[in-house]
């Protein structure tokens, strides 16, 4: 093995409060408040630690390629201080709220211009979406074998063998090289960057790609937002009382009996 392609996303840090978001329902965006930083979308980290682990047994070069209007390249160097080799850039002021189609029709120009690989990853989904729709798209738009939710992924004999999480336990799948696998969080987190490695990432050149460097242009949006809206959680707490447990546990009866949602008369 040889290359390992990653696909990663930064997003509005998943962890920050919910107050500090507000929703622009006419523009149908989320507005994070000064002051809420970019990460990298942490189910990509999940792949880009899976494709450190493999880089450890077979040596391979791992590629970390990512699309949007403007990337934080402080952010987005992370993945080069944990041990990426080389950093791909998709960056023009129209890829803004792009779809998951559009954005793996760019991933997929992109990969087949820089050259061949073995492996690409990506995270099983982006946390500001939870769509979970690149990766899959991204392996039907190549024409390579595609495989979701890997929990573990190791290269033997040009072939990736891989366990799938399943709602009851994983399933074994074994697939030949070239093929693509959206990593789940079962593999692991990323491990933690070394200030030596955070100060040579920073120095470190990258290639900058526009759209008019890929030969494929700029795709239609598949995908329209119609509503965008923060849910409304309404409830209603009633204590029923008694004198005893046994009164309480009676009153109750008796309440849910009025309500219509116990039986009986």
């Amino acid at each position: 093995m040889s290359r390992i392609i990653v696909c990663v996303k930064v997003v509005t840090d998943p962890e920050a409060p919910a107050s500090t978001f507000k929703i622009d329902p006419a523009g149908l965006k989320v507005l994070p408040a000064p002051g809420v930083p970019p990460v990298l979308n942490p189910y990509d980290e999940n792949a880009l630690e899976a494709a450190l682990k493999i880089k450890e047994s077979t040596g391979a070069k791992i590629t970390v390629i990512s699309a949007g209007k403007s990337i934080p390249k402080a952010i987005i160097k992370k993945s080069v201080a944990v041990g990426a080799d080389d950093l791909i850039l998709i960056e023009d002021p129209v890829l803004e709220d792009i779809d998951s189609y559009t954005t793996a029709s760019l991933l997929a120009a992109a990969i087949r211009k820089s050259g061949e690989y073995d492996l690409i990853l990506t995270g099983r989904m982006a946390s500001d979406t939870n769509a979970g729709q690149v990766g899959t798209a991204l392996a039907e738009i190549l024409g390579i074998p595609g495989v979701t939710v890997a929990r573990k992924i190791e290269i033997k004999d040009n072939k990736a063998q891989i366990e799938r999480v399943c709602n009851d336990g994983y399933e074994a799948v074994e697939v030949a090289l070239p093929c693509l696998v959206t990593v789940s969080n079962e593999i692991g987190e990323l491990r933690t960057a070394s200030i030596k490695g955070l100060m040579a990432a920073q120095k470190q050149p990258f290639t900058a790609l526009k759209l008019s460097d890929l030969a494929a242009g700029m795709p239609k949006n598949r995908q329209k937002s119609m509503k965008l809206f923060i849910p409304e959680r309404k409830g209603q707490c009633e204590f029923i009382t008694g004198e005893t447990p046994e009164e309480s546990g009676a009153n109750l009866a008796m309440k849910m009996r009025e309500d219509g949602k116990l039986g009986g008369k």
